[in-house]
Order: structure tokens, then sequence, then C-alpha cells
């Protein structure tokens, strides 16, 4: 057998060298990719604590036993909700609920200054039907009025009145504003538009005084999709 040795390569290093041979082994990817994470750590720190506690309670009946681990469960439960409250379930952005039917799904801020855009362009129409759906997305996002794909505006209109019923005639004008000029080839004018745009800054500063919520629906819309 022939045994080639490495020209310079030491066969019997000092030590500074081995510490550095064996740091250099150390710190491959098979290595680094074997150490436990912070992760895992703190879990072993946690089974190790809890295994702590009933190690002189081995001579314990297993009920016993088990009935601690569960009062020890609700415990650590109750100091969570205790420090860092109750979880709320993920919802949905009132932002990306869909308007009417064609899913507009943009925000309050997006729509206020698309309808002022309109405005400043002198389009009417477009301006009109953009601060109305400010309308409704305001009161969306605020959680006074729900509403559905295919909601009409109408439906809107009767469920914004039930929360400010102060104000019922003037959402219902401004239904009709906008169906106007979605869907019935309607000009607007900028008396119209100043109209609407009062009524969505009156909503945005009130606070509803009749009874809630009451969800516009789906089901107002007619089958051609044009509100009642």
């Amino acid at each position: 057998m022939t045994v080639t040795l490495l020209r310079g390569t030491p066969l019997d290093p000092d030590a500074p060298e081995a510490r550095r041979w064996l740091e250099a082994e150390l710190g491959g990817p098979e290595y680094v990719a074997a150490r436990p994470s912070p992760f895992d750590l703190a879990m072993q720190a946690i089974r190790d604590w809890i295994v702590g506690l009933f190690e002189g309670a081995t001579g314990l009946p297993t009920p016993v036993l088990t009935l601690l681990l569960v009062l020890l469960a609700l415990a650590v439960v109750v100091v969570g909700l205790l420090v860092f409250g109750v979880p709320r379930l993920r919802r949905r952005r009132r932002s990306e609920v869909p308007l009417f039917d064609d899913h507009d799904r943009r925000d309050l801020e997006t729509l206020r200054r698309a309808a002022a855009a309109a405005a400043s362009a002198g389009d009417w129409p477009l301006a009109i039907e953009e601060r109305f759906r400010a309308i409704v997305r305001g009161l969306v996002e605020r959680e006074i009025v729900t509403v559905h794909p295919g909601t009409t505006a109408r439906a809107f209109a009767d469920a914004a009145a039930a929360a400010f019923p102060e104000l019922d005639a003037d959402l219902r004008a401004a239904a009709a504003d906008f169906d106007a000029v979605r869907y019935l080839g309607g000009r607007g004018s900028p008396d119209d538009y100043e109209r609407v745009t009062a009524l969505e800054r009156r909503i945005a500063e009130a606070r509803p005084t009749g009874r809630g919520d009451h969800g516009a629906s789906a089901a107002d819309l007619d089958p051609v999709g044009v509100a009642r």
C-alpha cells in the first residue's frame, strides 16, 4: 500500500493548528444544518422545565398527573390571555369587500381621490359614481353597514338609512343619482356632485343613531343588475 503525503501538510499539528482544523470542519454546511435552531432550544428548555416539575411526583396515580398537566396548561393559557389579550379571529379587511356588481375593492381614500379627480376633469357622471362608492366604503370600513357582491345602491341606502334615519332622504337621493349616471346614461351635474359629496362628508363625521347594521343584501338585485 502506497501512502501519498501532501507536501507542506503537518502530520503532527500543534494545538493552535489542530483547533483551526476542528473549527473549519465544524463550520461545514453539514454540521451547520444539524445544529438545533433557537426554536428547538426553546422547546427543549420548556420540556425540561415541565419534566422537572414532576420529577418528584412519580408516585402519584396517572389520573392525578394528567389532571395536574391539564391545570398547568390552563394556567399557561390564562396567563397568555392576561398578557396578550383575547386573540381575534383573522377577519378580512373591510377594504377587501367588493362593492356592487363590478367587485370594486378600492379603499375609502382611493375612492375620494378618484371622485375629486373626475370632478376636476368635469366628468360629473364618474365623479358622482365614485363619491357614492366612497359613502358605501366608508360605512363598510366602519362596520356600520354590510354589503355583498351585487348589493344595489338602493339596498345600501335602505341599510344606511336604518343607521342614520335623519339622512334617509339624502341617502335615497344619492342612490338615485348613482343609478342614473351608472345605469341610465345620466349626465349628472356639478350640483348633483356637490350634494353627494356633502352627504359623504356628513356621514363620515356622524355617529349612527338608528338600529345599526342591517346588512344590505345581494338579494335586492334585480335580474338585469339595476337597483330597483
